[in-house]
């Protein structure tokens, strides 16, 4: 925690709850964004248009706050592309094992009280917590 923003998280996270919210308002859907983008991708129907305008509001959103505020980035990944394929693969395999990812579950699961949610979100930290140790601490 080299530079914990209270403040900021805060206000994300008040910004996450109400996008999530105002999709369940007025869509009656669950802001989890692996499914709304497998439903995009897999199964086009008619409603494939929010489901891009979300994505590409996440894009977006991303791309403002950067020209808004001047900050630079930087992002190091040291990872090779077979580590970094087999960890897509094994978070895609994880979503669909799980019926949801950490967002559908974690922010719009836990927010309705579904105790499937509360377990999914227990279960993708703790196993987000032992595979850091793994690797940090015994690769």
């Amino acid at each position: 925690m080299e530079s914990f923003t209270p403040i900021a998280a805060l206000i994300g996270g008040l910004m996450i709850g109400s996008a999530a919210a105002l999709l369940l308002w007025v869509n009656g859907r669950i802001a989890g964004v692996s499914g709304i983008a497998w439903n995009l991708i897999a199964r086009p129907r008619e409603d494939s248009g929010w489901r891009l305008a979300f994505l590409v509001g996440l894009v977006l959103g991303a791309v403002i706050y950067r020209l808004a505020s001047g900050d630079t980035l930087v992002v190091t990944i040291e990872a090779s592309w077979p580590v970094l394929t087999l960890g897509g693969v094994l978070v895609g395999f994880g979503t669909q094992l799980s019926g949801g990812c950490t967002s559908g579950h974690g922010v719009c699961g836990i927010a309705r009280l579904s105790p499937r949610s509360v377990f999914a979100t227990v279960m993708f930290m703790s196993t987000g917590m032992a595979t850091v140790f793994v690797v940090r601490h015994l690769l």
